[in-house]
């Protein structure tokens, strides 16, 4: 199986890493390093261009199939964690996994009069029960690559009244996603998404935005952007831009770029090619004894193999050690010879 996306990847290794940073088109990279030599020569578009951002918007909004009134940009998950949190009346009861990223969680710890409860990911659904008032979890599992039964979780949450967080960071990019089917979603887009670090994306659905105060409000959540400089704002954007983080223009200007590019290709294929290819990894680790976490992910996950992750850095191939876990993340940028190159390598 050979890799998608031509020629804008050329990694000089055998780059399996894609859970803790994707790589970064061609194009993208062209994109960052024209604004940035803009700026040094002192011309008039070095300070980036809004225009960009709009269109890293809407280029999210058609692939996870929401409307752009609906997505917020910023730069980091936990940040737009952290707005949620704040929304939720004391007392109120939310349910995560056990084990899930510390940025889903720690926005509501902190906040010190919230009920935290955890359930097992496969029994999460079950879990729910009345009173609950959100269930947050991460759509596929870092540590692991385990995919949480959405279907599940979003019945027993209508059926008990409780609202959904969904965190997109390990999947939006390869496991089709519908934003629309959650009250929030998250996503970091350094990851499968291909952009720079200093892009995420917020959904909200209308109902709960009646509900969510934009509290880190500044100019780019005025609904007339340079008519609210200074002074305070008199009218917040009418959709969810009023959540808007001041964005990182760099950051914005690549992933116009990168996410354009996983339009071209189509998430369909791109799921089709990285959970083939995590699926002839899986195969491979049962044939040389080693007991991978089963699943479809296009994140394969080694228990108790993590140790190893230096030695195979060493060898020219980049994976990580995440709980323990030998975590390896296949993406468009991955072929069979990838694959085989750590089979071989696992094998001595």
């Amino acid at each position: 199986m050979e890799t998608l996306g031509g020629a804008e990847f050329a990694p000089e290794m055998t780059y399996l890493n894609t859970s803790s940073c994707g790589l970064l088109p061609r194009r993208a990279v062209a994109a960052v390093k024209l604004l940035a030599d803009e700026l040094a020569a002192g011309r008039p578009g070095g300070a980036g261009d809004y225009s960009t951002v709009t269109a890293a918007r809407q280029s999210f909004a058609r692939l996870t199939g929401v409307g752009e009134g609906r997505v917020a940009v910023g730069g980091s998950v936990s940040v737009h964690v952290g707005l949620i949190a704040t929304s939720l009346p004391p007392g109120a009861e939310v349910l995560f996994p056990e084990g899930e990223y510390a940025s889903v969680i720690t926005p509501f710890l902190v906040r010190g009069d919230l009920k935290l409860r955890y359930a097992p990911l496969e029994r999460l659904a079950d879990a729910v029960r009345p009173g609950t008032a959100l269930v947050a979890f991460s759509s596929v599992q870092s540590a692991d690559g385990r995919i949480a039964d959405l279907a599940a979780v979003r019945a027993a949450a209508a059926a008990h009244g409780a609202r959904t967080l969904v965190d997109a960071s390990q999947s939006a990019g390869w496991l089709p996603l519908d934003a629309g089917a959650w009250d929030f979603t998250v996503t970091g887009g350094f990851k499968f998404l291909l952009c720079p670090r200093g892009v995420s994306f917020l959904t909200l659905s209308e109902e709960a935005q009646a509900s969510v105060a934009p509290i880190h409000a500044g100019t780019f959540a005025a609904r007339d952007l340079w008519a609210s400089t200074y002074g305070p704002i008199e009218e917040l954007a009418r959709s969810a831009t009023r959540y808007d983080e001041p964005p990182a223009f760099p950051s914005y200007h690549g992933a116009k770029e990168s996410l354009a590019l996983l339009e071209e290709i189509g998430i369909g294929a791109v799921h089709a090619h990285d959970t083939a290819l995590a699926a002839r990894f899986r195969a491979g680790l049962t044939e040389l004894g080693y007991a991978p976490v089963p699943g479809d992910s296009a994140i394969v996950a080694v228990p108790e193999l993590g140790h190893r992750a230096p030695e195979l850095a060493a060898a020219g191939v980049i994976l990580s050690d995440r709980a323990g876990n030998l975590r390896a993340a296949f993406h468009l940028y991955n072929s069979s010879a990838d694959v085989d190159r750590v089979l071989e390598l696992l094998s001595r």
